[in-house]
């Protein structure tokens, strides 16, 4: 079935894209936890792809507890934003993914949650917090989540 078929489908047939920036959502200041960000996700249909986005400060520990709740991790060499930003608008302008979901509170992805929507895709923005919360993804996205 074709993407575009695909979104007109119940819930938990879209094929929803979780693309976490990792250096902006795991801070000490938010106590963000894995799988507080996966059911966000997982609330509006089945993950297939689940990117933890990571630059070499990452700490094991934060890798590991990545990788046992089932995300891919992609470590960077300085500033992940690029990185997390072709690939999550490379899966929706492939058609991989009906809802692209990103958590952040950057607003460089601002243009990522536009091309998805202009691509047909629903867009969903998890910030890890109200702590310094960029307002654009909320306002860009068709929805948005904001963890405690």
């Amino acid at each position: 079935m074709s993407g575009l078929l695909r979104r007109f489908v119940g819930d938990e047939e879209r094929r929803v894209g979780l693309f976490v920036d990792g250096p902006n959502v795991f801070r000490t200041e938010f106590d963000v936890d894995l799988d507080d960000v996966r059911t966000a996700a997982a609330e509006r249909g089945r993950i297939t792809h689940a990117r933890l986005y990571v630059d070499e400060h990452a700490t094991p520990g934060l890798i590991q507890a990545a990788e046992a709740h089932g995300f891919e991790v992609v470590t960077t060499s300085g500033d992940v934003d690029v990185k997390l930003a072709v690939d999550a608008t490379t899966a929706v302008v492939d058609g991989d993914v009906d809802v692209l979901a990103v958590a952040s509170r950057d607003m460089d992805f601002k243009p990522v949650l536009e091309v998805a929507a202009a691509r047909g895709a629903r867009t969903l923005a998890i910030a890890p917090g109200d702590y310094g919360r960029s307002d654009a993804l909320p306002s860009t996205a068709h929805e948005a989540v904001t963890l405690d």
